[in-house]
């Protein structure tokens, strides 16, 4: 390859100063900031004290900040409480070498502040469960429930439950054949990925969801399923069914090392059938049993709320049991707190992503929330702010409509900017000073987690060039070689490029074996033969893609390819080619979906291609 050039149209605003003089910009934003005379000057990292002292007013997670002219003194009285005080001044000196003096006492509103990943329908690799920690992490989000087994809805897949999309995401020995075919977790990563996120100051929540949404347990033991309701919902009168998720919960939380290594533990309970009183019994009666079984291992239960939907004589205790209050229609949240639980605002009318599917949420309004909700705002039930029986706020991204070619980095780019609005409104919910499009402009600028430092390693999988302008060190035909940018003397890793993007160069082609990738990552694969169709085409998350057009040895063509989060267009010489957008499918029952055809570009490496590439450039 003989010339290189990167060209990067969304630049980093390191240096934007905030408009109130008298506060450092984070997100979320601190409580009660003092400017004090003078300013700290550092090179390389900030000089930092940390100390664990008592003081009662901070809580488990506030903090007290000091900025003086010789460092930086950071108090609290939990590990957490520090790390939270370290966020803060990472964000505060994120691409400076001066900071002025000042001091906080910061402590969050809400005591849980979090997300739920739907990885049921579609398979979430951990490498990016683990990202996501890191960025959760860098905005003081302290809980991720990770929502473990779903089914897709059998309209998409011929109106046949056989058919129906399912998967249960765990390993087990106890059930072989259970895990999912197309990915699931080992036991041992899940349990370190707890470990793991617990040192970033994140709870990890696994939720196996039962008595419905669970196909796939009927799908591995088909004389389960409840033929009346839909055999995606458990028959509860089947005496096989409790004893069969007894063992499976014992699986993951017995043992001298459970895999589930953490304080409390989802049992689902959501959507079941209550048409009929005895159905409603039955629900409740399998509700108590899960409470009580993971109490009994010593963790705190957690559950959706449908006790509204499934009112009935049965007892169910609330003592010490957590609930996601999502729809008031079946947990009135008045009703709730008023049986003594402690809630969590969850609403799906407000926070429910769905990719493309055309319901709920493709993107949260996030200005809405901004101005408006809090977590005391539970679907339009308004409650005293900081009410003792609300835990705190979480959003959720629902991978309902499985097989829509949603991806990874799709879900991404709809989680990140959720996450610090979220982030914002569940730590400092009525401290939002700014106007929401100056606080947006300001927050988009800071890095995804503590890792992206200008000095350090900044293009991550899932990150955005933060340079100005940059030329590619090195770059040639081997499948070991990286593709990487250098700007004065900082090196960035490129892999994934997001949206939107455009990548051209121009090749003179060989005779290619095909699949063969030009360009790929972890992720992805960009191909100029693919394996499939022999055309210009790209593989990511398992799904095919191909333009239909055929690159002939021996000529020469300029090839430009530019993406955003709907679609994904292919130029060759200068003429528009395909554009791949959303592609419109019917489901059983005759109504369009969306088929989503997008690429987060990937750039990680080079392939052993034999075509001679040259001029390429890419713009962000």
């Amino acid at each position: 390859m003989k010339k290189i050039k990167v060209i990067l149209a969304a630049l980093l605003l390191s240096a934007a100063a905030p408009v109130l003089a008298d506060e450092p910009f984070v997100v979320p934003s601190v409580h009660g900031w003092k400017t004090t005379k003078g300013n700290y000057e550092f090179t390389g990292s900030p000089n930092v004290t940390t100390q664990i002292v008592k003081n009662k007013k901070l809580g488990q997670e506030g903090y007290i900040l000091e900025v003086t002219p010789k460092g930086v003194v950071i108090k609290g009285q939990t590990k957490r409480a520090l790390l939270w005080g370290q966020r803060t001044l990472q964000q505060m000196t994120y691409g400076k070498t001066s900071i002025p003096c000042g001091t906080t006492t910061d402590v969050p509103e809400y005591a849980q502040r979090g997300f739920m990943m739907d990885c049921g329908r579609k398979y979430i690799p951990m490498d990016y469960m683990r990202y996501l920690v890191k960025c959760m992490s860098y905005y003081k989000m302290n809980t991720l429930q990770v929502h473990l087994n779903d089914n897709g809805f059998k309209k998409y897949f011929h109106d046949n439950w056989d058919e129906t999309y399912a998967a249960f995401r765990l390993e087990s020995e106890v059930f072989p054949g259970l895990s999912a075919k197309d990915g699931y977790y080992s036991k041992k990563e899940f349990r370190d990925f707890i470990r793991f996120a617990d040192s970033l100051g994140v709870e990890i929540i696994p939720e196996i969801d039962a008595p419905a949404h669970a196909l796939s347990f009927v799908h591995y033991r088909p004389e389960y399923g409840n033929p009346e309701f839909g055999v995606d919902h458990l028959d509860l009168s089947n005496p096989g069914v409790v004893p069969f998720l007894d063992s499976l919960y014992n699986e993951y939380l017995g043992g001298p090392d459970p895999v589930f290594c953490c304080p409390r533990v989802h049992i689902g309970t959501d959507e079941y059938n209550n048409k009929k009183e005895e159905t409603r019994e039955m629900f409740r009666a399998f509700t108590q049993h899960y409470i009580q079984l993971v109490k009994s291992y010593k963790k705190q239960p957690v559950l959706w709320g449908a006790l509204t939907w499934a009112k009935g004589k049965t007892a169910i205790d609330s003592e010490g049991v957590l609930m996601d209050v999502w729809n008031n229609g079946f947990a009135q949240p008045d009703s709730m707190k008023s049986l003594g639980y402690q809630l969590v605002s969850i609403p799906d009318c407000h926070v429910y992503i769905v990719p493309a599917a055309g319901y709920y949420y493709d993107y949260l309004n996030h200005e809405f929330l901004y101005n408006k909700w809090t977590p005391a705002n539970i679907g339009g039930k308004q409650f005293e702010e900081h009410d003792p029986q609300i835990e705190g706020g979480m959003f959720a991204v629902w991978n309902d409509v499985c097989g829509n070619g949603i991806s990874v980095y799709d879900i991404h780019d709809r989680t990140m900017p959720a996450l610090r609005v979220m982030a914002q409104k569940c730590w400092s919910s009525t401290n939002s000073k700014l106007p929401y499009a100056e606080w947006n402009k300001l927050a988009s600028v800071l890095p995804e987690n503590a890792g992206e430092q200008p000095t350090q390693t900044v293009y991550d999988s899932w990150g955005v060039l933060p340079c100005k302008s940059a030329k590619c060190n090195r770059l040639a035909p081997s499948s070991n070689v990286s593709l990487t940018a250098t700007d004065g003397g900082n090196t960035f890793k490129m892999r994934d490029l997001g949206y939107p993007y455009t990548v051209s160069f121009d090749v003179e082609m060989a005779n290619e074996k095909p699949g063969t990738p030009l360009f790929e990552s972890k992720f992805a694969q960009f191909y100029l033969v693919d394996p499939v169709t022999n055309c210009v085409g790209f593989i990511r998350d398992g799904y095919h893609y191909s333009f239909d057009y055929k690159l002939v040895p021996g000529k020469r063509y300029s090839i430009r390819i530019t993406g955003d989060n709907k679609s994904t267009s292919l130029y060759v010489n200068g003429k528009l080619i395909k554009k791949l957008d959303p592609e419109q499918r019917l489901a059983w029952d005759k109504k369009p979906y969306n088929f989503m055809r997008t690429l987060a570009f990937p750039m990680q490496r080079t392939g052993n291609y034999r075509s001679q590439v040259s001029n390429l450039v890419v713009t962000k």
